[in-house]
């Protein structure tokens, strides 16, 4: 009896190491919970990132060039120019892109999404109305996929960024810039961006983004939110995420030209007095939106659609549904047959038990072959 009490006592007694070290053909493997990095890692890899940037902003302050340049490549080669009477009566259009970039093996499935047609009518508030509904349909077709019984392949379609680019030629947000953003801000991240800046001088561009900035304080907008970093980061990481927030809103160019300068092909536009290097970081702030974009926020942009805007859109949803139902319940008054409706829900009732009682069977069934 005393051998079994010990023997009992020693199974209950926790390992101490949890992880063993071994040697297989000359290498020392981890045997362990601390391969799970390993394994998700492999998994999320083999399985691929879905990311989707929407652009919006007035016709001609190069959308679709920021774009080119930012990933290098064509995305618009049988875009039509429209003529300004066309643009009198236009109405705002969404076109999807999908562009499939792979780097070090990791393959990351790009959608942009073109808004042709912004503030181009007379009726510029009406201009917003699409993107809008276009973003809460994304929300909806994911809302409704989660809420389905095939979840394993939900196609995530919803709008992680949207690059909203502001007019150089103005003195900070026109009211149709006020009026969108306050719409769109609880719905999707915002990176506000200075368009064409190679046209203002560098004191105009930092009076410039001061005035923006102020308005989106003024107007209670509320624009990407940088992360804090971790205690734990290098230096240098630090160094370069001050610099990112500080840059808040990018000052960008755009270029499709390839020049040479001094051996190297780069993306620049030439001018008669000089070159302007998109990629210079002394010339614009492409190359810091570039890195925030795609390199160190790309995750942080998702986390939070996931974790804010979608899940701020989900209690509307389910808040919504409990209402309904609770109007939809039927109401009897004195002169209704309250046993007539008794007796119709027994019988759905009844129906229901039935039919979880089949399942069950089905399912027993299925287990014992």
């Amino acid at each position: 009896m005393k051998d079994d009490v010990e023997n009992q006592q020693e199974t209950r007694r926790p390992r101490r190491k949890l992880t063993q070290q071994i040697v297989y053909k000359g290498k020392e493997e981890c045997i362990g919970f601390a391969t799970l990095p390993d394994q998700i890692h492999r998994k999320v890899i083999k399985k691929g990132f879905h990311f989707t940037i929407m652009v919006v902003g007035e016709s001609g302050l190069g959308k679709s060039t920021l774009i080119n340049s930012l990933f290098m490549t064509d995305l618009y080669q049988d875009r039509k120019i429209v003529g300004v009477e066309d643009r009198l009566d236009s109405t705002v259009s969404i076109h999807a892109q999908n562009l499939d970039i792979e780097e070090s093996g990791v393959k990351l499935r790009l959608t942009i999404i073109d808004t042709p047609g912004f503030s181009d009518s007379l009726h510029g508030k009406d201009s917003i109305d699409p993107i809008e509904e276009y973003i809460d349909q994304q929300f909806h077709q994911y809302f409704q996929a989660e809420s389905g019984l095939n979840r394993k392949n939900i196609q995530d379609s919803r709008v992680h960024c949207l690059l909203y680019f502001v007019s150089p030629y103005g003195h900070g947000l026109k009211p149709l810039d006020v009026e969108c953003l306050k719409r769109l801000h609880h719905k999707v991240n915002i990176i506000p961006l200075i368009a064409k800046s190679d046209t203002l001088t560098k004191s105009e561009i930092t009076r410039h983004k001061a005035k923006v900035l102020q308005d989106i304080k003024d107007h209670g907008i509320k624009a990407y939110d940088f992360p804090e970093c971790d205690p734990d980061e290098s230096a240098d990481f630090k160094r370069q995420d001050a610099e990112l927030k500080a840059a808040i809103p990018f000052a960008v160019i755009g270029s499709n030209a390839v020049t040479e300068i001094a051996g190297k092909r780069i993306r620049a536009r030439v001018y008669p007095w000089g070159v302007i290097e998109v990629e210079n970081e002394k010339h614009c702030d492409f190359s810091k939106l570039k890195r925030m974009l795609i390199g160190t926020h790309l995750q942080d942009l998702k986390d939070v659609t996931e974790e804010y805007h979608y899940e701020n859109y989900r209690a509307q949803c389910i808040q919504t549904a409990n209402n309904n139902n609770s109007i939809e319940k039927p109401q009897l008054n004195k002169g209704s047959n309250v046993e007539q409706l008794l007796n119709e829900k027994d019988e759905e009732i009844k129906k229901m038990q039935a039919m979880l009682e089949a399942m069950q069977r089905q399912m027993t069934a299925s287990v014992v072959l």
